[in-house]
């Protein structure tokens, strides 16, 4: 039960931290931060992330590639040029890389606005750091798994920030149901979207990508919007007005 309670926290921890500060911040600026918030978020994620940390520089410039040139060879994480979602996988991780270490060459445009804090992304994408978090959760489940089988959430967790990313980029271009007819193959996933925070209304996402609002429908709960709110009336946080119109 432990380990089963340790992968759930881990789930929703870490994708938090993905959809509120490197997907709407950073790829999107859907709201801003002051630079001394922002640092907290880049910790938070750490943190929250571990091991499959991504550099919320490199992930908000891939991230708006993938909006540019959606279901195109320049699309960093498109089904329609992979066999199967670990061969997308591996090729968007090949692109977060070259992105990361400077290999790939993007247009200025990609790259304005977006959050960055070299000396810690430095250390928090080495293999050093992510050798150090696979030790701490094989410690973790040595010490408290009660069955076999609970050794196979291990590999989930060791790549989490990639799995939640997977999951929408395969899935929610494959099956679900449109909301709007737009020039890509986005759909929403699930119509009561709990699982993924409301990453998977897709479609939506790519009708509005700066809404602090996924959720367009009377059915379709976003959880982060009234989190980004609560931020919002904390001063944590500044929403943007186009993104409030976005909302409505």
């Amino acid at each position: 039960m432990i380990i089963v309670l340790f992968f759930v926290g881990i789930w929703y921890a870490s994708l938090f931290c993905q959809t509120f500060f490197q997907h709407r911040y950073g790829a999107h600026g859907a709201f801003t931060m002051s630079k001394g918030w922002e640092k907290v978020f880049f910790i938070l994620s750490y943190i929250t992330q571990g091991s499959s940390y991504m550099s919320p520089r490199a992930y908000a410039i891939m991230h708006r590639l993938h909006h540019a040139h959606t279901d195109t060879e320049l699309d960093p994480h498109s089904p329609s040029f992979s066999k199967n979602i670990f061969s997308m996988m591996w090729r968007t991780r090949n692109i977060y890389t070259g992105i990361f270490h400077g290999k790939i060459d993007t247009e200025a445009k990609f790259s304005k606005n977006v959050p960055e804090w070299k000396s810690f992304d430095k250390w928090a994408n080495s293999g050093l750091s992510r050798l150090l978090w696979a030790i701490l959760y094989l410690a973790i489940f040595i010490k408290y798994a009660t069955s076999p089988w609970q050794y196979l959430l291990l590999p989930v967790i060791l790549s989490m920030g990639a799995f939640h990313g997977a999951v929408i980029n395969w899935f929610a271009h494959k099956y679900g149901y449109k909301n709007y007819i737009l020039k890509n193959t986005s759909e929403n996933l699930f119509s009561v979207d709990i699982l993924m925070l409301g990453e998977s209304y897709h479609n939506n996402h790519h009708k509005y990508p700066s809404s602090i609002n996924f959720g367009k429908r009377w059915h379709e709960v976003d959880p982060i919007y009234p989190v980004i709110r609560f931020f919002a009336w904390l001063k944590i946080i500044q929403i943007t007005p186009p993104a409030v119109e976005l909302a409505a």
